[in-house]
């Protein structure tokens, strides 16, 4: 499969409500689309690293640059038959796993689309419907957010997940759990902690929450080995597992009980197979995240969410929730396993980009050819 040409698009989606976590506050999301067409077909790539190095040390018009100035011209020209071999075309150049996914995802498009075999099935997956959890970011009010809540409860959604920071923490988790006491919750701190809030954590285990996800430090993997240690609540981490090789060490190291898994934050779709079949060696259970894509880079999260070892509910969202029109020509909505649990299907046919509306939301764009 030669890729011949590959257009980039940084682009800029307004949210209808702000996106607010321990990192700061997004009201519209940047991604980078990557456009690979190899012969008369082409496959839609999507990395949403946002606009600011915030979450990670990436961000999305430096993600646009790596890829135009340095990935693309590697990778432009040749033949890969497999995701790992563009993986190590790519290998020369350190860490950047968000720039690397966009090429990365876009090569799976193209396989999928050239081989004629829906992605997820292309992933390995055996299943094509998964359940999917609610998340809701800090809030103006806790009113506001103990009656968004309510709905997700009431809508049967299987666990919901919680922004938890300074200033929105233990009387947060303290009114939510007087309203809702038997119902499956998370917390996702952004790393906005470090080691000495360990009372803090322990305060938590009160709470009996499901996991806390990454706590501590982005690039932390030893801390949250002590964390762990003296805490009863799982750790999950998720910005700390930037590569299948800090999933190994995480895995040795038992720095946690789950491990969130974006194919943007881990380098693509190849790497994010890789990560799963490790943990799944190792008994760690793991589930896909999101980073608020377009229906097109939350398509890919979704085949990838089928495979075996996912079995938490996934960070997958309902364009409708976050955008007044997704970008992408077709929507992602939720369907109802057995008639009663949130979940998302697969996608049989990958949805492109409208070009209108990406046309109207593009920063920037360039075109790399043989």
């Amino acid at each position: 499969m030669k890729i011949e040409r590959i257009e980039l698009y940084h682009v800029a989606m307004p949210l209808i409500y702000p996106w607010r976590t321990a990192y700061g506050e997004d009201a519209a999301i940047h991604s980078v689309l990557c456009r690979m067409t190899s012969g008369s077909v082409e496959g839609w790539g999507e990395s949403t690293p946002l606009a600011a190095p915030c979450y990670s040390p990436e961000w999305a018009g430096g993600v646009f640059h790596t890829v135009a100035e340095w990935l693309a011209p590697a990778v432009i020209g040749q033949d890969f038959e497999r995701g790992a071999a563009l993986q190590d075309a790519l290998s020369l150049y350190k860490g950047n796993s968000f720039a690397k996914a966009a090429l990365d995802n876009a090569w799976w498009s193209l396989h999928s689309r050239i081989s004629g075999v829906p992605l997820h099935i292309a992933l390995g997956a055996t299943r094509d419907e998964v359940p999917v959890g609610a998340d809701f970011g800090v809030m103006d009010h806790l009113d506001d957010l103990i009656d968004a809540v309510g709905e997700a409860v009431a809508e049967n959604f299987p666990r919901i997940k919680l922004k938890f920071r300074p200033g929105w923490d233990i009387p947060m988790l303290q009114a939510i759990r007087s309203a809702f006491p038997e119902d499956t919750f998370h917390i996702d701190c952004n790393s906005g902690y470090r080691l000495h809030d360990l009372p803090l954590f322990q305060a938590i285990d009160e709470f009996n929450l499901a996991m806390i996800e990454q706590p501590l430090q982005h690039d932390d993997l030893t801390d949250h080995v002590r964390l762990q240690e003296q805490i009863k609540t799982p750790v999950c981490l998720d910005e700390s597992i930037t590569h299948p090789y800090r999933a190994q060490q995480a895995v040795q190291l038992r720095s946690c009980q789950y491990v969130n898994v974006k194919p943007g934050r881990v380098g693509g779709l190849t790497n994010a197979v890789i990560i799963h079949d490790l943990c799944q060696a190792a008994g760690i259970p793991c589930w896909v995240g999101g980073m608020l894509e377009s229906a097109t880079g939350a398509s890919h999260c979704t085949a990838l969410a089928m495979l075996d070892n996912f079995t938490y509910p996934a960070d997958i969202f309902p364009s409708e929730k976050y955008y007044r029109e997704d970008m992408a020509q077709e929507p992602l909505s939720l369907s109802k396993i057995d008639g009663k649990i949130p979940g998302v299907r697969a996608f049989q046919e990958l949805p492109d980009p409208d070009p209108n509306r990406l046309q109207s939301l593009t920063l920037q764009k360039k075109i790399i050819e043989c």
